[in-house]
């Protein structure tokens, strides 16, 4: 309702200002929209609370639409909502949250999850307001768009492509949106991204992420290069990333109480290869952590998507205090007509030794996805973690989440 009382007066706004037909407010108008509804189910064992089950739906419509005729400004909005269909059996984590049953972590709520006003001039394009921000693999800017509320970012974006190859972005990040039902969090982020693609076989980018954030009482200064391609073989295409980042004092001005001191590191060695549509691959990734006396501190992601790394459990939404090595295996297919489905295999280590222990248990992640045929713009996805606790203290408790979902389009 709140979504059609915005955008309903927009509508009736698209005519001509002047008399003469000469220009209109709002032209070249597309719509957009989503529904994605969807269960979720949460077993963890001996936690002392009842499986979490959850059926929510996530309804998104919007526009984007050219103002005053002008050529290359235009203005993007989407609404999006999150309700629940049936009895709310999960601990939502809103104020009201019901702490009995495990967390699924899909509130209710509305809010506009893109408001922004765009400039494009050549290979130049102006952002100013509520935006999406996806960065490279999504591992430090993210929209976390597997929960049903995806996190949005207020800030001011400019890219550049006027070099051909060559990619420029940089943004500032007053404040941000998180896929909780919260408030506005207070940020002052300087994001700064630069690629250049030589060919599909080799590409190099480099990042400074000056991330503050008031919400995790958090503030960093995180260089990283990685280096990214697809190299052709006799009988495969081999995707591979190998990406190292360094974390240290934030250099930017901070909000709230921040961690005075920050050095970590991370390491990302990771490959695919397609085999006519059969998927093999492996990982490693090192997120640094500390005994708590070294003066070093674990890596953190806080803008992250950080669903999509290190298990589908989440176990690992935070990095623990002695670091995470994560060792993955993938084996999988994808093929037209026939769908993807994919196999994943964690083993989870501390990268430094904590009382004694290292052992942060592993994890089995399936999922099969498809477009449902004869209805254009659907698709739908099963999906499951199986976590296996390790020795360290809080990640001892095994965890099993499972996933059916429909996603429609339009």
């Amino acid at each position: 309702m709140l979504i059609s009382s915005v955008l309903a007066p927009i509508c009736l706004s698209i005519t001509p200002l002047s008399a003469k037909g000469e220009y209109t407010l709002f032209s070249d108008t597309k719509w957009n929209g989503e529904i994605r509804p969807r269960y979720e189910f949460v077993d963890v064992q001996d936690s002392g609370k009842m499986n979490g089950s959850a059926f929510t739906v996530r309804a998104t419509i919007g526009l984007n639409t050219t103002l005053f005729g002008i050529e290359g400004l235009s203005m993007k909005v989407d609404g999006t909502t999150v309700q629940t269909l049936g009895a709310t059996r999960y601990d939502d984590l809103s104020p009201i949250r019901n702490t009995a049953y495990e967390v699924v972590a899909d509130p209710e709520q509305t809010r506009f999850t893109q408001a922004y006003l765009q400039y494009k001039y050549g290979a130049t394009t102006f952002k100013a307001g509520r935006q999406i921000l996806n960065l490279d693999n999504q591992r430090f800017i993210g929209s976390v768009d597997w929960r049903q509320m995806m996190q949005s970012f207020d800030a001011v974006s400019i890219s550049n492509t006027s070099i051909p190859g060559l990619t420029l972005i940089g943004a500032y990040i007053y404040s941000y949106a998180t896929a909780f039902d919260e408030p506005m969090w207070n940020s002052k982020s300087m994001i700064l991204n630069g690629s250049y693609k030589v060919n599909d076989m080799f590409k190099v980018t480099a990042y400074d992420y000056m991330i503050s954030s008031e919400k995790a009482a958090y503030g960093s200064d995180t260089i990283g290069l990685a280096l990214t391609g697809d190299v052709p073989a006799s009988i495969a295409k081999i995707n591979y990333r190998a990406e190292y980042a360094k974390q240290g004092d934030a250099s930017f001005k901070q909000v709230g109480t921040v961690k005075k001191q920050n050095d970590a590191d991370y390491y990302n060695l990771e490959a695919l290869a397609d085999i006519s549509g059969i998927l093999v691959g492996g990982g490693y990734e090192v997120l640094s952590g500390t005994n708590g006396t070294d003066g070093k501190t674990a890596f953190s992601t806080p803008l992250a998507t950080l669903h999509k790394f290190n298990g589908w459990a989440d176990k690992f939404l935070t990095t623990p205090t002695g670091g995470l090595c994560d060792t993955s295996a993938t084996l999988g297919y994808s093929a037209t007509g026939l769908g993807k489905a994919m196999i994943v295999y964690h083993d989870f280590k501390t990268d430094i030794t904590i009382n004694g222990n290292t052992d942060l248990g592993s994890e089995w992640d399936v999922m099969y996805t498809n477009d449902v045929p004869l209805i254009k713009g659907l698709s739908a996805l099963i999906k499951a973690g199986f976590y296996n606790g390790g020795s360290v203290t809080g990640y001892t408790k095994d965890t099993d989440k499972i996933w059916l979902q429909f996603d429609y389009h339009f």
